[in-house]
């Protein structure tokens, strides 16, 4: 229970706070919109270059951490297309985007805050280790995937093309910056000026709470609408088999050390992120399947993440 209310209710109770102030105080959607571009363009991005620039990576970009948590993933992925295709006889197009939902958890909003109160912010290079790959290799491989879909599984003809926009897209995304700086920074030895690094700390402070009371606001718009048995299977497989996955994996294949299993396990416990529903809304597919995951996925993660502080070491 110390857990419950110690580590993850503090989190949650700061998203709560900005979908009440977004529902009930006059906090506008302008304001929430502007609240979340500052922290995904300017403060994670600085807190993703800090935390990668300081990382050892000899140590810790350990080829078990990312098979664990990328092997439950990709699974996901394909449990989740199988469901929708075979058992709710969803399209391949809408099975690529419920497919996305599975396969891409809250990794940073979520997965570095509770990390971070349960185990200290030593704990966390694993995190930021895997967050690097995250957000490039997802959305490079649910464009890929969808593309194919749409094309009915052969490679369209601009496939190179394609692939060449997907590059120049992900390698324009301010949290890539960031992750890419931090490794220039890392790999060169760059020494970092002090009235700099302060500064940058300063934003860093910010990344957190900033966009944890912005997701709240944004949560505001994700109303539950029918598809409830699409929407738990993108949930059991988010915050149950892709957790159970890379526990598995962790303990029984990879002999993960403890906080390389902790990073990892928590990392994929959590739930949707917004950036599943972006992906639907983008392709104008699985929009309410993917836009209510998130939303309930979010809140029945409460108790399934403290079930998994208690199995952890």
């Amino acid at each position: 229970m110390s857990a419950l209310l110690d580590v993850i209710l503090p989190v949650f109770l700061v998203i709560g706070f900005g979908y009440a102030a977004a529902r009930w105080l006059g906090f506008a959607p302008a304001a929430v919109d502007g609240l979340m571009r500052f922290a995904q363009n300017f403060a994670v991005p600085c807190m993703l270059f800090r935390a990668v620039s300081q990382i050892d990576l000899g140590t810790e970009a350990a080829p078990g951490l990312f098979l664990s948590f990328y092997i439950g993933a990709f699974t996901c992925f394909f449990l989740g297309f199988a469901g929708a295709r075979l058992i709710f006889g969803r399209d391949a197009q809408d099975a690529v985007a419920i497919g996305f939902a599975c396969l891409f958890s809250n990794s940073l909003l979520l997965g570095v805050p509770i990390t971070e109160r349960a185990y200290g912010a030593g704990a966390l290079a694993g995190n930021f280790t895997i967050i690097a790959l995250h957000s490039p290799l997802f959305y490079t491989f649910g464009v890929i995937a969808m593309e194919l879909a749409r094309s009915r599984g052969h490679p369209p003809a601009h496939f190179g093309v394609l692939l060449l926009n997907i590059a120049k897209g992900v390698l324009r995304q301010p949290l890539v910056i960031g992750v890419l700086s931090g490794l220039v920074v890392n790999v060169t030895g760059l020494p970092m000026p002090g009235v700099l690094a302060d500064a940058l700390d300063m934003l860093v402070r910010a990344a957190v709470p900033a966009a944890l009371f912005g997701l709240g606001g944004v949560l505001l718009r994700y109303r539950p609408e029918g598809d409830m048995k699409t929407i738990a299977m993108v949930c059991a497989l988010s915050v149950l088999v892709h957790p159970g996955i890379v526990w598995l994996l962790g303990t029984q294949v990879f002999d993960l050390t403890v906080n390389q299993l902790r990073s990892a396990v928590m990392t994929a416990a959590m739930a949707p992120g917004i950036n599943a529903y972006l992906f639907a809304d983008l392709y104008g597919r699985a929009r309410r399947v993917n836009a209510s995951a998130v939303l309930i996925g979010t809140a029945t993660s409460i108790v399934t993440i403290w079930v998994w502080l208690h199995i952890l070491p």
